[in-house]
């Protein structure tokens, strides 16, 4: 068997976190290495310091005992890259300060502070990229066919096709979903075959190798459930349960507490990230860090260029200023570069493409999103963010409220100057209901999935997008 092959097995795979946990040390302990070199040189004597060699043990200790603590060195194949960086990254920073206190309680003063930065660096550098490197390497295999799951689903329904579409998304997720069962299919349109009724699947499991069945039925459906569930159990099928809490709420995302010492589950609608006061310290950091480096190395030789170009193109302000719907849909003043002639259309009526009130100036603004930029001084003042949904006129967001259930849920955040909608297609005018609903989907997750990572990830796809151009930006 080749190596390719010996990696990519199901079985060998049981083995990466064992893998993973070994090779964790091996960059800790190559990084406390590379540390003394950088900081001593040649001077190798000074490795033996006694409290040298007690914050290395300490930090190996340490290191083992984050890594298991509630399995926080877990791969889940449908995760994306940048939730396993946060997360890694949020280790090394409980490490570096548990490592920090205990120098300062056992008083290691012979402990060099610059070593201690020299490691921290190191390995932050080589465990970020060890996890990218094996995240690449990982989907590289799965893309030559190895490391699959088969997988059927019972229940052709709305619920089971969600399943399926989040499962077959991404071939580099590594799950091959071959079909359907169900008696009574509710006609939903199917993305993979039906294979038969309930009937059929005792026969299917027992001639075809299938590794998980994810159960998508209404629970009134209990006697089928609990057959599925001897029949995975007789064929060694992982089975894997989906509960339909759409009798219970609108959202997607949900949160299961277990109460009485783990023997009752209550379910809960998951809070959202951002109400975490820590993590809305760090987002309005990034903010303010982000805005004031735009602000004084940009925008301060930009904005005359640009004022002279607006001046001279065409007649009135610089800026247009707009009262828009922000968070808890409060309305706040929009700034933006002005891209049109003077018009009274300006606060009711969207831009369109070739749309004859954007000025010639206005329109390269426009392509290159440098008409936003004045938005930076909102963001200081506290009305928006760098990333969020962005913020629709007063108008638009009284007509959509009322044909979009869920619209209003996206005013849960601060508007961002780009968000995750712009950066996946959801940029510009709205044409359809659907380009609507397609946002604030798209705007709905990112609340729902905020992290530091993923802002920095939407704002460097931003960046790209401004020089690879983007066809509905007009």
């Amino acid at each position: 068997m080749s190596l390719l092959k010996l990696f990519a097995t199901y079985r060998f795979s049981r083995y990466f976190k064992l893998g993973f946990l070994v090779w964790d040390l091996v960059l800790l302990n190559l990084s406390i290495a590379l540390s003394f070199w950088l900081r001593y040189g040649g001077e190798v004597s000074l490795v033996y310091l006694r409290g040298d060699k007690a914050v290395s043990l300490l930090s190996n200790i340490f290191w083992i005992g984050l890594l298991l603590h509630r399995d926080s060195y877990r791969i889940v194949r449908t995760e994306r890259i940048e939730s396993i960086l946060y997360r890694t990254i949020r280790l090394l920073l409980v490490l570096m300060a548990l490592v920090s206190l205990f120098i300062y309680v056992l008083k290691y003063t012979e402990v060099s502070r610059l070593r201690m930065v020299y490691f921290c660096s190191v390995f932050f550098v080589l465990l970020v990229s060890f996890r990218i490197l094996f995240m690449k390497m990982l989907k590289h295999v799965r893309t030559k066919g190895y490391n699959f799951r088969e997988v059927v689903i019972v229940g052709a329904n709305a619920m089971g096709e969600r399943m399926n579409r989040i499962l077959s998304k991404d071939l580099t997720y590594g799950y091959r979903v071959t079909g359907f069962f169900d008696d009574e299919p509710d006609g939903t349109e199917l993305k993979a075959p039906l294979l038969g009724g309930f009937a059929e699947v005792e026969h299917y499991l027992a001639s075809h190798k299938i590794d998980e069945m994810y159960v998508a039925l209404h629970i009134n459906k209990i006697d089928t459930i609990n057959q599925m569930t001897a029949l995975c159990e007789r064929y060694m099928v992982r089975i894997r349960y989906i509960p339909d809490f759409q009798q219970y709420t609108k959202t997607n995302r949900v949160e299961v507490s277990f109460y009485g010492n783990g023997n009752v589950p209550v379910l809960m609608l998951r809070k959202e990230p951002l109400e975490i006061p820590l993590h809305r310290i760090i987002k309005k950091l990034f903010d303010f860090c982000f805005s004031l480096f735009v602000i004084v190395f940009v925008f301060s030789w930009l904005f005359p260029i640009l004022m002279l170009l607006i001046k001279l193109n065409s007649r009135g302000p610089v800026f247009f200023v707009q009262q828009r719907s922000g968070r808890d849909n409060q309305s706040f003043p929009c700034f933006k570069f002005r891209t049109m002639y003077v018009n009274k259309e300006a606060n009711k009526v969207q831009a369109t493409q070739n749309d004859a009130r954007i000025t010639k100036v206005g329109a390269f603004l426009r392509r290159t999103s440098l008409d936003e930029f004045p938005q930076f001084f909102n963001v200081l003042l506290g009305n928006m963010s760098v990333v969020g949904p962005r913020p629709h006129m007063l108008s638009h967001t009284e007509q959509y409220s009322e044909l979009i259930n869920n619209f209003l849920v996206r005013h849960y955040a601060k508007p961002g100057i780009t968000g995750w909608a712009q950066v996946n297609g959801y940029r510009g005018e709205t044409k359809a209901l659907s380009d609507m609903e397609g946002r604030v989907e798209h705007d709905i997750w990112y609340i729902e999935n905020w992290s530091l990572l993923l802002d920095v990830k939407i704002v460097w796809k931003t960046f790209i997008q401004v020089f690879q151009g983007d066809e509905n930006a007009f």
